[in-house]
């Protein structure tokens, strides 16, 4: 019986200790496990737990553990455990152990492992300078043998390769570290050469990677025949990863070798256009299409260089042609529309064969061709010169094509989007496009369908946002004399039949445009756009909602559906920062949206007690627009445009009215210097907005006691507000008198008040007005310096009110008025008066 509890008891024993190892705990599993041993040694559980810990106990730690049975034994469960740890956040082996681990794997041949070992081979790289610095040793050793031994090991594993070599603190010296780096270099090159693509462009990784970093040093290493198999990747037949490295590799040894690559290159592209076999012709154009937006400039000079359009013109006129070859071409005009000389010499020697392609291509060769044409006929202007029937045929042509675009997106087969939608992108540029298509509503709200559910594909979703920008953009504000200068301008154009500006993109047509995609439900298209970190994607965004934001009847919509948190997110940190954002065109157009949209709505329903958006999180980017464009980043060559500021400071005072006192406060802090040269400008309808802004900040206290605090500076502001009740404009005076009479509840404002000489008599001069407002607002003053003021001061405000003549003017205000406010106001500022002179 004792010996039966003595078994149960040994191997409830061994199971806890296996459990206690496998949680990390090794002294209390290997306690457990030799009391175990002495109740139980022969019980096979127990024995199984001892050959288990002391397993664990030689290895010294997992990983080793788990890199052992992977490589010795091949089992892939413990590799791929092996890789988890690696991955694991907060992991990292002991250098000994990692190393030790490193030579496991690569005792064993590369094929006699799974492809986990790449894995492995990465993570160890990525955590372990001893492993790093063994990579370093080795190649030291022999840069061809290590190269061999790792770069079969995986992609991961090859890279690991370009790490160590780009680490100078592995090195013992510069010299042997650009060494290493050029031999290995070299290897990428003739392994590319050697492997063609069999492992999906490991080489090319390699190479890409050495030149993005250090092409200066490597370039002179690229020869024409390592050049040649680098373009041959750019094959649009390969896959995009592929292409894309090589595309990458392209332009950074181009950027880097100047003259003599840009000379390679065109000498290597010409060649194979001039042996006109099909596999060169699709690498030669392949390799012009894809580098052309990297580098456009010695893109197209080849393109336009003596000889190479004519030498494709025989392509055209094929009866039998390569399906491959017609699309490779097609790829390379597509590249090319994007500079105006290339497109304009496609449209010269190639629009018939593109409009006969449109027709007669497969499908992927015509939605091609029909995109060329859509590029090459948006850069057309309509000349006077031409008949009408030329440019109706012309606008017949743009229309279809757009129409077939359109078919192209509703077509349930098509999986090719982004042809279609560049393709309008282009055509959109056309005044009478843009009407055909803001009013098709069927279509708008498909296109923001697609592009929501695609919101991922950076290069659909800006070509969709581009169309969209087109629909809802408005011809730029001129200044007055820039308006004088378009005016002579086109007139001086007048006699030579140049292109006015067409009647269908003025504003109302434009607004209109708005509202139908405002009503097609733009909006959460947008709201995904700004979840998005690109910022090509959000400078596209803040330019629509800039435009959408105009019309002061669609503002409310815009907030209902998340405008306000959207153009929050572009313009960036919402932490409260106080310091105003750098204005680049992006931030710059978003801070204008936001400021226009918070004209319009009520700031309390935008901006709840609790949870973001906080009302001060708008206050920041509004003042960055108050700023001079001289300490931003927007240009200061033109004129500045203050249409940004007058609408900020609209927003500004909106948010000022909010019963949240917290935004007032903050507007006082961050925007008061500023606020202080806006009340002096120049401008009327700056002045008029800058004063409005300050009256409503006398609902809080630090607004009160910038002219209130009794300081020699706050009674300069006061004197700057008085002068304001007497410029010409009615609201500015409005806002002015209104300040004033918050402003002289306190005897500090009341006491700069009678330090200006004719203060008292302006606010005098306000209520013998005929404007009921500002009658009121003097009135309602002159009454604070008769009943508020306490003491010296009051009494001295009383003089100076008797003095100038103040018991006629109220007398005669209450004679005129009807208006209750004014006059119970007039009665109580009269009575001190009349009884002091009675007494």
């Amino acid at each position: 019986m004792v010996e039966s509890n003595n078994e149960e008891r040994a191997v409830k024993l061994a199971r806890e200790a296996v459990e206690l190892l496998d949680a990390g705990h090794k002294e209390a599993a290997s306690r457990n496990l030799r009391e175990a041993l002495s109740l139980a040694p022969e019980n096979s559980e127990v024995q199984a737990a001892f050959l288990k810990i002391r397993a664990e106990e030689q290895s010294g730690h997992p990983l080793l553990d788990l890199c052992r049975r992977y490589a010795s034994e091949k089992n892939e469960e413990a590799g791929k455990e092996a890789a988890r740890f690696l991955r694991a956040d907060g992991f990292k082996a002991p250098e000994d152990v990692a190393l030790e681990s490193l030579k496991l794997i690569l005792a064993e041949k590369a094929d006699a492992l799974s492809a986990t070992q790449d894995e492995i081979i990465s993570g160890l790289v990525r955590q372990n300078a001893s492993v790093r610095q063994f990579f370093a040793s080795q190649l030291q050793v022999s840069v061809t043998t290590f190269f061999d031994q790792i770069y079969v090991r995986g992609d991961g594993a090859a890279v690991c390769l370009d790490t160590v070599v780009l680490d100078p603190t592995l090195w013992p010296s510069e010299d042997v570290r650009s060494y290493c780096e050029s031999e290995l270099f070299q290897l990428f090159i003739a392994k590319l050469m050697e492997s063609g693509h069999d492992l999906d462009g490991r080489s090319l990784k390699g190479i890409t990677r050495l030149l993005a970093v250090d092409a200066e040093k490597l370039q002179h290493l690229v020869d024409d025949e390592g050049f040649d198999v680098i373009i041959s990747s750019l094959d649009n037949r390969l896959p995009l990863d592929v292409r894309s490295q090589a595309t990458l590799a392209t332009a950074k040894y181009l950027e880097a070798s100047k003259e003599v690559g840009q000379k390679r290159f065109s000498k290597l592209v010409t060649a194979k256009v001039t042996k006109a076999r099909n596999e060169d012709l699709i690498v030669a154009f392949s390799a012009v299409a894809a580098v052309f937006p990297v580098v456009p400039t010695i893109t197209a000079t080849l393109f336009l260089a003596e000889g190479f359009l004519q030498s494709i013109e025989p392509l055209l006129d094929r009866e039998v042609k390569s399906t491959k070859v017609e699309v490779a071409l097609l790829e390379l005009f597509n590249a090319a529309c994007m500079d105006k000389a290339c497109r304009e010499a496609i449209r010269n020697s190639c629009t018939e064969w593109l409009t006969h392609i449109l027709s007669n291509g497969t499908e992927k060769s015509s939605e091609l061709a029909a995109v060329v044409l859509a590029k090459v006929k948006a850069s057309e202007t309509g000349d006077a010169s031409e008949s009408n029937g030329k440019v109706q045929e012309e606008s017949n042509s743009v229309h279809e094509l757009v129409d077939r675009f359109k078919g192209l997106m509703s077509g349930s087969k098509v999986a090719r989007l982004h042809n279609p939608v560049e393709g309008l992108a282009y055509s959109s540029v056309k005044p009478d496009v843009k009407e055909q298509l803001a009013h098709d509503p069927a279509f708008l709200k498909g296109l923001f369908s697609v592009l929501v559910s695609h919101v991922e594909d950076s290069s659909l979703l800006y070509g969709g946002l581009m169309l969209i920008s087109n629909l809802t953009r408005y011809l730029p504000n001129l200044s007055e004399e820039q308006k004088k200068m378009s005016e002579l301008k086109a007139y001086a154009d007048a006699t030579k039949g140049a292109a006015q500006p067409n009647p269908l993109d003025d504003d109302e047509h434009v607004m209109a445009r708005c509202n139908a995609v405002i009503d097609a439900g733009v909006m959460p298209l947008l709201v995904e756009c700004g979840k998005t970190s690109l910022k090509s994607v959000h400078g596209l965004t803040s330019k629509i909602l800039l435009s959408l934001s105009k019309n002061p009847k669609t503002r409310g919509k815009l907030a209902q559906q998340g405008a306000v948190k959207l153009l929050l997110n572009i313009v960036g940190p919402k932490n409260g920062s106080s310091s105003a954002p750098d204005l680049d065109e992006t931030t710059h157009n978003a801070s204008h949206a936001l400021a226009r949209v918070l004209i319009s709505v009520n700031p309390s329903h935008v901006f709840p007690y609790s949870g973001f958006p906080q009302i001060t999180s708008a206050i920041r980017p509004l003042v960055a627009l108050l700023t001079p464009p001289e300490t931003n980043a927007i240009s200061v060559e033109q004129p500045r445009d203050l249409l940004p500021v007058f609408e900020s400071l609209l927003a500004l005072t909106n948010l000022a009215s909010s019963p949240d006192v917290t935004a007032a406060e903050s507007i006082v802090r961050q925007a008061w210097p500023v606020l202080e040269d806006l009340l002096l400008s120049n401008n009327t309808f700056i002045q008029r907005a800058a004063c409005e802004l300050v009256c409503n900040l006398m609902t809080c206290e630090s607004g009160i006691l910038k002219f209130a605090d009794g300081s020699k500076r706050a009674g300069q502001r006061l004197h700057v507000l008085l002068a304001l009740t007497d410029v010409e404009d009615v609201a500015t005076r409005r806002a002015a008198s209104g300040a004033l009479a918050m402003l002289t509840e306190y005897d500090a404002a009341i006491a700069a008040v009678l330090e200006r000489p004719r203060g008292v008599n302006l606010l005098l001069s306000l209520c013998q007005e005929n404007n009921d407002d500002l009658v009121h607002r003097g009135v309602v003053c002159i009454r604070n310096l008769t009943c508020a003021a306490s003491g010296d001061v009051g009494a001295r405000a009383r003089d100076a009110v008797r003095q100038n003549r103040g018991i006629d003017t109220l007398k005669g205000c209450l004679q005129r008025s009807s208006n209750p406010a004014i006059l119970q106001a007039g009665v109580e500022a009269l009575k001190p008066l009349v009884e002091q002179t009675a007494g």
